[in-house]
């Protein structure tokens, strides 16, 4: 009777060690993305080599907007590195906030986009959330803000 007991515990516990791995559309998790990333730094030679995300802007007001609306912006970005921009993930601060990231990698010299979509049901007053947009950069994230003044019908 006891080996039935930590028999099913070991197996519940696989079943959530293997389901619990966070993928997001491309298949890639931010393990996946090789950013050489050290307590020490990074190499300048590997720096240089690094993909280099440059939004236009890292700020977007919705200014006021009346509650229950659903807004939605486009954050337009350039990678100005040396290789390939992997975008492995978007963290958003509340759940309000969902993202769109670019499907395929985004080439140098190439322009990519990240389309945001806002929900201000339940929302009341000034509203900010943040997007922590993962990649294959140094630094390895940057963080996105949109803001709403959110006004009571």
């Amino acid at each position: 009777m006891c080996y039935k007991r930590y028999f099913f515990f070991f197996c519940f516990s696989a079943f959530l060690l293997v389901s619990c791995g966070k993928k997001d559309n491309q298949g890639l998790t931010p393990a996946d993305i090789k950013n050489p990333a050290t307590p020490e730094g990074v190499d300048k030679q590997q720096q240089s080599n690094m993909p280099v995300i440059e939004f236009d802007n890292l700020t977007y007001n919705f200014g006021k907007v009346i509650q229950g609306e659903i807004l939605s912006y486009t954050f337009h970005f350039k990678n100005t590195g040396k290789s390939s921009l992997l975008i492995a993930g978007i963290d958003a601060s509340c759940g309000c906030t969902t993202s769109i990231p670019p499907k395929a990698p985004v080439k140098p010299g190439e322009k990519g986009e990240i389309t945001i979509s806002f929900d201000s049901k339940f929302k009341n007053g000034i509203v900010n959330s943040y997007l922590l947009v993962t990649a294959n950069t140094y630094p390895a994230q940057t963080m996105l803000t949109v803001s709403a003044n959110v006004i009571v019908p």
